[in-house]
């Protein structure tokens, strides 16, 4: 049985998924300012363009995670996420928020790994 305190953490990263991947389609450009000059040159795409992909993975991992459904999975893609926000954008006044939902995405993932393995074993 989950606890509440999972319930509620999984609620609220979900819930800043969902919201930031609603701002990043409110003005995709914007957001892509916050990509190192060395980061935005890897793209293989226009920033735009990239940017609107990641609106669509957040909101992705966002409504798996308010609906608990393939929570490892989605709790595991948010961990690679944030690691690989704070690679490209840098550790910044802004982006050391990014810590803390690691750290969420990060213990969901943990929690709901033993989860995985009972599934995978028929629910033993």
């Amino acid at each position: 049985m989950k606890s509440a305190s999972f319930h509620i953490l999984r609620v609220g990263l979900a819930i800043t998924f969902l919201w930031i991947g609603v701002l990043i389609f409110q003005n995709p450009e914007a957001w892509g300012g916050y990509l190192l000059p060395w980061a935005a040159k890897l793209l293989l795409i226009d920033i735009k363009t990239a940017m609107i992909a990641t609106a669509v993975f957040d909101i992705a991992v966002g409504f798996l995670l308010l609906t608990d459904y393939l929570t490892f999975w989605a709790a595991s893609a948010a961990t690679l996420h944030l690691i690989v926000v704070m690679t490209v954008s840098g550790i910044n006044p802004i982006t050391v928020r990014d810590l803390g939902l690691l750290a969420g995405a990060l213990a969901i993932a943990a929690s709901t790994f033993a989860e995985l393995g009972k599934a995978e074993l028929g629910g033993r």
